[in-house]
């Protein structure tokens, strides 16, 4: 890797030098000083102890490193970082005979899991094994770097591949092999924000030996999230609070490190999974689903299935089916599909985040008023569709909340906002003891019954009429299925398909789903997963946080304007930029794209990420996408933007121009046509149909 303006520093020299230039600026450093802990009052930082002493400060940043995990537990109110060290080797040789010079390309050699680089006109060069070693998992880490022993038989599969690129090397002398731990966090990505639990207490750990790369740009993010409380772009993936304090056990961690390692240099292919730290969190129902064949995947430590296997299939060459073409599941997942369009399918949806919120008088309205964008003021056992914005009108989660009674409200969010939205939640609440938030994710089964004979199988159950004339779409009642009393029956389904999801109370999980599964014999009904999900809600246009949404896109942005109340008679956070986007118009629009000439059985397919392009010019990347079996053509969505061919700069995106431009998705080099769309294919098309028999021009929803 060639970047001509690019240079090799040295870290401890940009250290002091930052450290320099800081106390001409009047920031006062604290040399061989040890932190004892973070000293919280009604969570929030109010200073540190150390052993010199007290200081008082409003806001903690935890740069420690390899002792960030243990320096977070030490607070009075402990702040969980997940990371885990290992030992990481390198050597350093002489220099060579023409002594390297500095601005040498860096190399790294994926297949022999090693780096190459120059180093006063020698070689650095070090790796990341397939068996790394983990260490002080014992506890509270006192060793000193120097401390740590050369281990030439653990660094000789990476020696071998050095040599194997450079030969000549063979010759030159090794000055010392160094080892030094390195951390790692559960997911490879680096961690930053604020904590959940504590105000003021801000994260920048696991770098991953990569922090001088990363110190420019986090530094920037993080000083933004402190100075306004959020950072000028979305940095979701590596923020704190997309782990739980289930990801900090010293076990989970140690494991999970021993799998990180090696894939740095491994080829990811799309969905790929962890192996490590399994069957964590799963629903009363894992081993009985597991047992009809399915093949999971996991979110924030919760197992959800990907699909199920029929008998006749070969488990294990699916399993290790591992590609970027046409995967070895596009079958079952058509199965699957067409079960949901035709008769009826069960998903086991419990990793939903799910919480409620009650109190004494009107205090749940009014909290929840003010932070969501639509009118929560509606009748009792109806459900609203609807957004947490921030400030600037972005989505920081995007849910679903049914109003149980005139002072109760059953919130539906997205698994991996359990912790992000929780604090949010809390930062913005009152302190009222009238006024009770309560996190019931693990009280709750959820099974999602897709299809138009899941009115039939529910009716039967429950001895109660569930047609649209008694049961209208998105309305909440508690009901009987089968023995169980109790069961809170929603008319919606995250997939636009007819349906309702059953949130059971967890004892009587096992029975429900036996009863629904037995009645709805008669009606075709079979199991489904997540695959199935994606490609449901992917073809009828549906947004999902976390993959099309984030805190900053707005409703406006994504055609969501429904979900917003701008005159429901009281403030909400994000109002004001709505206001102002809806007068100045958007700068991008989240399209729905169909892909035209493009082979799903020969050709490369998109995953996401993959460039838009617009009459040639680039305008954005595709955000998810699947392959649409109603359609018979793979589906993408993404953000289109309206950059100036003279200037560059963004402007203003309108339906007439997505409309009138031609577009291509570039999959891996080679690019394909595709047709924009702002609203779904009508549901006149939703029915089966020769691919051929399908002009998508005449296909423009209104």
């Amino acid at each position: 890797m060639h970047v001509p303006e690019d240079a090799v520093v040295s870290s401890a020299d940009v250290a002091l030098a930052l450290a320099s230039a800081a106390s001409q600026n009047g920031v006062q450093i604290y040399d061989r000083t040890s932190i004892l802990h973070v000293m919280v009052r009604k969570g929030q930082v109010t200073g540190v102890e150390t052993d010199k002493g007290q200081i008082q400060c409003q806001y903690f940043v935890n740069c420690a490193g390899q002792w960030a995990y243990e320096l977070g537990l030490s607070n009075e109110e402990p702040v969980s970082i997940p990371l885990h060290a290992c030992e990481h080797f390198y050597l350093l040789t002489r220099p060579l005979e023409t002594p390297l010079q500095s601005n040498a390309p860096t190399i790294v050699d994926a297949d022999g899991r090693i780096y190459i680089r120059n180093w006063q006109g020698g070689i650095l060069s070090g790796g990341f094994e397939k068996n790394p070693k983990p260490i002080f998992t014992e506890g509270k880490n006192q060793l000193e770097i120097q401390n740590l022993q050369e281990d030439w038989d653990h660094f000789e599969p990476l020696l071998s591949s050095l040599l194997r690129r450079m030969p000549e090397l063979e010759a030159l002398e090794i000055v010392k092999l160094v080892n030094c731990p390195e951390t790692f966090t559960p997911d490879m990505r680096c961690i930053m924000g604020e904590s959940p639990s504590v105000q003021g207490y801000f994260v920048l750990a696991g770098m991953n030996s990569a922090g001088l790369s990363f110190g420019g740009g986090a530094g920037k993010y993080l000083a933004e999230w402190m100075v306004h409380g959020y950072p000028s772009e979305n940095i979701w993936e590596l923020d704190l609070k997309r782990f739980g304090a289930l990801q900090s056990s010293r076990t989970f961690l140690r494991h999970r490190v021993m799998e990180v390692m090696p894939l740095l240099y491994d080829l990811k292919v799309p969905r790929w999974d962890f192996q490590t730290g399994r069957q964590l969190r799963t629903s009363p129902l894992y081993d009985r689903l597991d047992a009809q064949g399915a093949r999971w995947m996991e979110k924030h430590g919760f197992e959800r299935p990907k699909y199920f296997v029929p008998p006749d299939k070969d488990l294990l060459a699916l399993e290790q089916s591992k590609t970027f073409y046409k995967p070895d599941w596009f079958e079952i997942v058509e199965s699957e599909v067409k079960c949901c369009k035709e008769a009826v399918c069960v998903i086991d949806m419990s990793s939903f985040t799910k919480f409620e919120i009650t109190s004494t008088g009107d205090q749940a309205l009014e909290v929840l008023q003010y932070l969501f964008s639509n009118d929560l003021d509606v009748p009792v056992g109806h459900i609203v569709h609807t957004g947490m914005l921030n400030q600037g009108g972005g989505y920081e989660n995007d849910c679903s909340i049914a109003r149980l009674s005139k002072r109760s409200f059953f919130m539906i969010s997205p698994t991996d906002q359990q912790v992000h939205c929780w604090a949010w939640l809390k930062k913005y609440m009152p302190e009222d003891s009238n006024l009770i938030l309560e996190d019931v994710t693990w009280k709750y089964t959820a099974l999602n019954l897709i299809g138009p004979r899941a009115v039939d199988v529910l009716s039967e159950l429950s001895y109660a009429p569930m047609t649209p004339d008694h049961f209208p779409s998105l309305f909440c009642k508690e009901m009987s299925v089968g023995y169980a009393n109790g069961i809170r029956v929603m008319s919606m389904t995250h997939t636009g398909e007819p349906g309702f999801m059953l949130y059971i109370p967890i004892e009587y999980a096992l029975h429900v789903y036996n009863e629904v599964m037995g009645v709805g014999q008669k009606y075709g009904i079979r199991n489904a997963g997540y695959y199935a999900l994606r490609s449901l809600r992917i073809e009828k246009f549906f947004a999902f946080w976390g993959q099309d949404l984030n805190t900053l896109t707005t409703p406006l942005e994504c055609g969501r304007e429904s979900r917003v109340k701008l005159d429901k008679g009281m403030d909400f956070i994000g109002r004001d930029a709505l206001l102002q986007q809806k007068q100045n118009g958007v700068y991008k629009r989240l399209t729905m794209f169909i892909l035209d000439d493009h082979d799903t059985d020969l050709d490369l397919w998109p995953w996401w990420g993959e460039p838009i392009y617009r009459n040639g010019q680039y305008v954005g990347k595709t955000t998810s996408s699947a392959y649409g079996y109603t359609l018979e053509r793979h589906v993408c969505l993404g953000f289109v933007h309206n950059f100036s061919e003279d200037t560059g700069e963004e402007q203003v995106v309108t339906a007439d121009f997505i409309n009138r431009g031609e577009y291509e998705i570039d999959i891996a080099g080679h690019r394909f046509q595709a047709k924009a769309k702002l609203y779904p294919v009508p549901s006149l098309f939703t029915h089966k149909r020769r691919k051929d028999d399908v002009e998508l021009s005449d296909l423009q929803g209104k």
